[in-house]
C-alpha cells in the first residue's frame, strides 16, 4: 500500500488535527449529511493541488479554513499533510516515506512542502505526475464526476481519457513546446524585422566604407610615394649642402688671403715715396670697384630670395586653384541659400492649400505634381548657377602679394642692371690703366702690377663664391619647400611620414625625376583633398558595428529557425507519441469497459470509439475576437491548432442494454446512467491503476441489487488500487477494512471515529 495516512487541521470543518490512516485496501468514510465527509476527499484534492477554489467549493483561499463555530474560535490557517509509503521508491525520490503538505492563510498564500522543505507547487505536480497522481480526474471521482464524463462533449471526454491514461505529462510537453514556438516565431518575426530596418543604414555604410577604403588607398599610395620622395629630398639637399660647403671654404679661405696680399700691396703703394697719379687712380679705382661689386652681390641675392618667394607662392596659388575647381569644395553664401529656402517654403505652402479638400481630383494631382517639380527645379538651378562659383578672396589676395613681389624683383634687377653697367665701366677703366701702367718702368710698378694680379684672382674667387651662393640661395629655397611639403604631409599622414629616414635607395637618378614624383604627390593630395580628407574611422567602426550585428541578428536567426524546425519536430513526436499511446489505451479502456458494463447489467454491449468533428475555421476563429481588443497571444494559439485539418477527434460511447431495445446515452435512465458511468471510471482506472482511488458517494444513486454489484467491484478494484469510499451504502461499507465515521460534535467541527473490521471480528469472538 503506498498511502498511509492523510492528516487535516483547520481544513472546512475539521477544526482540529484529524488524522486518517489507511492500513486496509479499502477505507470507507460514512456519515451523516452535513458532517464533512466530502471535505475529506476535497482535502485529497487540496494537497495534492487543485488550484480550482470553485472544484473546493469555495470562492476564495480563505473559504477552505475553518471560520469557526460554537465555542471553537476560527483558524488562521488551514493545512493537509498527506503521507506515502515510498519503499518501493514508486515516487522518484531517494526517501522511505513522502510527506506533502500545503498550507494556505487567510490572505490567500499557499505555501507547499515536502518532507517539511518548502517548494513550489510546479515541484510537487512534477513529482506526483511521476506516480500517475494528480489533484483530480480518474483517481478522484465524485457522484458529479461519475455522470459528467456522460455529460461531457467529445473533446472533454477524450481530455479526461488522455489524463487518465497519463499522457497529461505529454500533453503538458506540447503544450510548452507550442508556447515556445509561438514565442520563437516572433522572436524570428523580430530578428528579420531589425535586418530589414538596419539593412539598408548597412547599404549606406557600405558605399562609405567603400569611399573611405579607396581614399585609405590613396593614402597609402600617397604614404609610399611621400616616402620616397622625402627620403630622396633629404638626401639630395645633404648632398648639395655638403658639396657646396666642401667648394665653398676654400674659396672663402683663398679670398681671405687674397684680401690679405692686396692689402699689403696697397699699404706699398700708399707708402711709397715716389707715387704718381696712376698709383693713386689705381687705388681710387680698386676701392670703387670692390664697392659696387659688393652692392651687385647683395643685389644679386635679394633678386635670387624674390626669385625663390615667387617660385613658391606661384606653386601655392596653382594648388589653391586646382583645389577651388574641385566641386566638393565650393562654397555659397547664407544669404543666397536662405532665398532659396522662403522660395522653397512658399511653394509647400502653396501645396498644404490643395490637402483640406474633400476629394483629390486630376486637377489637384497635377497642381502637387508640377509644384515638387518646381521644387526639383529650384534646387537644381541653385546647384547650376553656384557650381562655377569660386570664394577668390584667398586666391585675389595670393595673387595681388605676387604681383608685389614681381614689382620688388624688377626693381631689385633695374637696380642690379645699374650696378652692373657701373662695374662694366669700371671694368673698362680698370683694364685701360692696367695697360698703361704696364708699358711704363718704376719702382712702384711692381705693387701695382700685384695689385692687378690679386684682383683679378679676387674677381675670379668672388665669381665663384657668388655661383656656390647661387647654388646655396636655390637650395634654400628647395629646403623651404622641402619643409612646406613634409608638414602638409605630416597632417594627412602623420608621424608615418617621418619614417622616411630609415629607407635606403639607389639615388643616382637625374633630378626630373624627383620633380615628377613631386607633381603625383600633388595630384594624390588633392584627389584626397576632394574625397573629404583621410577621415573615416567613425564610418568604418559604426559600419563594423552595424555589420557585426547584422551577422550576431542573422546568426540568432539561423539559430531560432533551428529551434523553430526542433519544436515543429518535437510536436510532431509527441503527436505521434500522443495518437498511438492514446489509441492503445482505448482499446485497453474497451476490453475493461464491456467486462465491467456486462458485470453490471448482466449482459449488454458497450464501448469507446474514436470520432472525428468539424473543426473551427480560421474565419470563425476571427468572428470570436471580432468584438475584442485584440488578443494576439490567443488568437496565436488557436491559430498553432488550426494547422490545416478539417475535423478534430473526440471519443463517442456506444451502449447496449440486455434484452431492450435501448442503444445510445440519450436513452438510459438515471439509474443506468449512473451504472454505465461506475463501469466506465473503474474501467478506465484498471488501464493504469493509480496507487488509490477516492470514490465520494459514486453508489448514491444505486439500488440494493446493483449496490452488490457495485461492492463486487469495488473489491476487485482494491487488487491493484488502495480505495477510500465516502458513502451512505451499507454493501459498500461492508467491503471496507477500516470504517471511519465522521460526525459533528456539539461545540462544531468535524470529528472522527474509526472501526477496524478485523479487529473487531477477532474481539467479538
Amino acid at each position: 500500500m503506498y498511502l498511509k495516512s492523510i492528516e487535516l487541521t483547520g481544513f472546512k470543518s475539521f477544526a482540529k488535527k484529524s488524522e486518517l490512516l489507511f492500513t486496509s485496501n479499502v477505507t470507507a468514510v460514512v456519515g451523516p449529511n452535513g458532517s464533512g465527509k466530502s471535505n475529506v476527499a476535497e482535502a485529497f484534492s487540496f494537497v495534492l493541488g487543485e488550484q480550482s477554489i470553485k472544484s473546493l467549493r469555495g470562492k476564495k483561499g480563505e473559504d477552505l479554513i475553518f471560520n469557526g463555530a460554537g465555542d471553537l474560535p476560527r483558524a488562521n490557517r488551514a493545512s493537509v499533510k498527506i503521507i506515502f509509503d515510498n519503499k518501493s521508491k514508486f515516487l522518484p525520490v531517494d526517501f522511505e516515506e513522502v510527506i506533502i503538505e500545503r498550507v494556505v492563510h487567510r490572505d490567500g498564500v499557499n505555501e507547499y512542502s515536502i518532507n517539511g522543505s518548502q517548494v513550489c507547487l510546479r515541484d510537487v505536480l512534477e513529482l506526483l505526475h511521476s506516480a500517475h497522481i494528480g489533484s483530480s480526474g480518474h483517481h478522484i471521482i465524485s457522484q458529479g464526476e461519475a455522470d459528467r464524463i456522460l455529460n461531457a462533449s467529445i473533446k472533454e471526454r477524450k481530455a479526461m481519457i488522455e489524463d487518465a491514461l497519463g499522457l497529461k505529462l505529454y500533453q503538458y510537453k506540447k503544450q510548452e513546446s507550442e508556447k515556445k514556438l509561438l514565442k520563437t516565431r516572433e522572436n524570428i518575426a523580430q530578428v528579420e524585422s531589425l535586418r530589414r530596418e538596419i539593412l539598408p543604414h548597412i547599404k549606406f555604410l557600405k558605399k562609405q566604407v567603400e569611399k573611405v577604403e579607396k581614399t585609405l588607398e590613396m593614402k597609402k599610395d600617397l604614404q609610399d610615394k611621400a616616402l620616397e620622395y622625402c627620403k630622396r629630398e633629404d638626401e639630395y639637399i645633404k648632398r648639395i649642402e655638403k658639396n657646396i660647403s666642401g667648394k665653398k671654404h676654400p674659396l672663402e679661405k683663398q679670398e681671405k688671403k687674397l684680401q690679405e696680399e692686396l692689402s699689403e700691396a696697397k699699404k706699398i703703394l700708399e707708402g711709397a715715396q715716389h707715387r704718381d697719379v696712376m698709383s693713386d687712380e689705381l687705388i681710387s679705382l680698386e676701392r670703387e670697384l670692390h664697392e659696387t661689386r659688393k652692392k651687385k652681390d647683395e643685389l644679386l641675392r635679394q633678386s635670387g630670395e624674390l626669385d625663390g618667394e615667387i617660385t613658391s607662392l606661384a606653386r601655392m596659388i596653382k594648388k589653391q586653384e586646382e583645389l577651388a575647381n574641385s566641386y566638393l569644395h565650393k562654397t555659397v553664401t547664407l544669404v543666397s541659400v536662405e532665398v532659396v529656402q522662403k522660395e522653397i517654403e512658399q511653394i509647400i505652402s502653396d501645396s498644404k492649400k490643395l490637402v483640406p479638400g474633400d476629394t483629390w481630383d486630376q486637377e489637384k494631382v497635377d497642381i502637387l505634381i508640377r509644384k515638387i517639380d518646381e521644387i526639383g527645379k529650384l534646387l537644381s538651378d541653385f546647384i547650376e548657377s553656384n557650381k562655377d562659383k569660386v570664394d577668390t578672396s584667398l586666391l585675389v589676395e595670393a595673387q595681388k602679394d605676387l604681383a608685389d613681389l614681381r614689382r620688388k624683383k624688377e626693381i631689385a634687377a633695374s637696380e642690379a642692371g645699374d650696378v652692373i653697367a657701373n662695374e662694366a665701366k669700371l671694368s673698362r677703366e680698370y683694364s685701360a690703366l692696367q695697360e698703361k701702367i704696364n708699358t711704363e718702368k718704376d719702382t712702384n710698378r711692381d705693387a701695382e702690377k700685384a695689385v692687378f694680379r690679386i684682383m683679378a684672382e679676387e674677381q675670379e674667387v668672388r665669381s665663384q663664391i657668388h655661383s656656390l651662393q647661387s647654388e646655396e640661395e636655390t637650395l634654400r629655397i628647395v629646403k623651404e619647400d622641402f619643409n612646406r611639403e613634409l608638414t602638409e604631409l605630416g597632417m594627412m599622414l602623420g608621424t608615418a611620414v617621418l619614417q622616411f629616414e630609415s629607407l635606403v635607395f639607389d639615388f643616382d637618378e637625374p633630378r626630373a625625376n624627383q620633380e615628377e614624383r613631386r607633381r603625383t604627390i600633388e595630384k594624390i593630395k588633392i584627389r584626397l583633398e576632394d574625397a573629404g580628407g583621410i577621415g573615416g574611422a567613425d564610418v568604418m567602426k559604426e559600419y563594423t558595428d552595424a555589420s557585426e550585428r547584422d551577422e550576431f541578428l542573422a546568426k540568432e536567426l539561423t539559430d531560432l529557425s533551428g529551434s523553430a524546425d526542433s519544436l515543429t519536430d518535437l510536436i510532431k513526436d509527441l503527436d505521434e507519441r500522443l495518437s498511438n499511446e492514446f489509441k492503445t489505451g482505448v482499446e485497453k479502456i474497451n476490453q475493461q469497459f464491456k467486462e465491467y458494463f456486462a458485470l453490471m447489467f448482466g449482459g449488454g454491449e458497450a464501448s469507446l470509439s474514436v470520432i472525428s468533428a468539424p473543426k473551427r475555421k480560421k474565419k470563425e476563429i476571427d468572428d470570436l475576437f471580432e468584438n475584442e481588443d485584440g488578443d494576439e497571444m490567443a488568437r496565436a494559439a488557436l491559430a498553432i491548432e488550426e494547422t490545416g485539418a478539417e475535423s478534430e477527434d473526440g471519443i463517442d460511447i456506444d451502449v447496449v442494454l440486455p434484452k431492450k431495445k435501448v442503444k445510445g446515452l440519450m436513452m438510459l435512465s438515471g439509474g443506468e446512467r449512473a451504472l454505465t458511468s461506475i463501469a466506465l471510471l473503474f474501467a478506465i482506472s484498471q488501464v493504469n491503476p493509480p496507487p488509490f482511488i477516492i470514490l465520494d458517494e459514486t453508489d448514491a444513486a444505486l439500488d440494493e441489487a446493483n449496490s452488490k454489484k457495485y461492492g463486487d467491484m469495488v473489491e476487485n478494484l482494491s487488487k491493484r488500487s488502495q480505495l477510500i469510499v465516502i458513502t451512505h451504502n451499507r454493501e459498500t461499507m461492508s467491503r471496507a477494512g477500516i470504517l471511519y465515521g465522521v460526525t459533528m460534535g456539539l461545540g462544531g467541527g468535524s470529528k472522527l471515529l474509526s472501526v477496524a473490521f478485523d479487529q473487531a471480528v477477532a474481539v467479538a469472538k
